[in-house]
């Protein structure tokens, strides 16, 4: 994907996540998230972590070529263990609760989000990066799973507010290339899905029904392994 497309998804799905979280109650963060045991304020938190990473990543030494791509970054491997998917529960608590408030962690959010695009900015195109896994990547594409984590965590949090989708063009953009290519995209066509449905299938946000699963199937299309 091109450089300058993934930047504009990031900062766009980054900024209108602030947008809505900053317009929140208190009430609202202590909802439930469909993405248990987090609450909205700790599936923030964990998206917050998301972006961390990020900056942690340009502060380490450059790799000296990339050997993962976007695509093969979500492998199914031991970061989707049951050890893995705890420490990922509790770390999105810590970041919530060492905030102290859901107004005081959208306000950081914002902070974290915006230091991040400004150091991305100032790396050149053919930066690599090791991810904390220890992957070696483009940084485009390891910004592209930032967009990832930004966009289908944001729909997840909409659906534990109990509001519409405020997916950003940009960033649907950007989450349909990369899922459209490891395949699906004739299951796509034959279906007639438009993108918010596509995407909300193709992560799991959104049941197949019978006869979706049997194209799905059928073509042998397997998606990314997304949280």
């Amino acid at each position: 994907m091109r450089r300058q497309d993934v930047l504009e998804a990031f900062h766009a799905e980054a900024e209108q996540l602030t947008l809505v979280m900053l317009k929140l109650n208190e009430g609202d963060f202590s909802r439930p998230s469909p993405c248990p045991p987090w609450t909205v304020s700790e599936l923030l938190g964990h998206v917050r972590g998301a972006i961390v990473l990020l900056s942690n990543a340009l502060t380490q030494p450059a790799p000296p070529y990339a050997e993962v791509t976007a695509a093969d970054y979500y492998r199914p491997d031991a970061r989707y263990a049951p050890e893995a998917n705890a420490e990922r529960i509790v770390s999105a608590q810590r970041e919530a609760a060492a905030l102290g408030s859901g107004r005081a962690l959208a306000e950081d959010f914002d902070q974290v989000w915006q230091r991040a695009y400004r150091e991305v900015m100032a790396e050149p195109d053919d930066r690599k990066v090791r991810t904390n896994y220890g992957d070696a990547m483009l940084l485009t594409d390891y910004l592209v799973t930032r967009v990832v984590e930004l966009a289908v965590h944001g729909l997840d949090l909409a659906a534990g507010l109990k509001r519409e989708p405020w997916i950003t063009e940009p960033a649907a953009q950007v989450v349909e290339e990369l899922l459209l290519s490891v395949g699906g995209a004739a299951v796509v066509q034959d279906l007639g899905w438009d993108r918010l449905t596509f995407i909300r299938k193709a992560t799991g946000r959104e049941p197949l029904l019978g006869n979706e699963v049997y194209q799905v199937r059928r073509r042998g299309v397997s998606w990314l392994a997304l949280s």
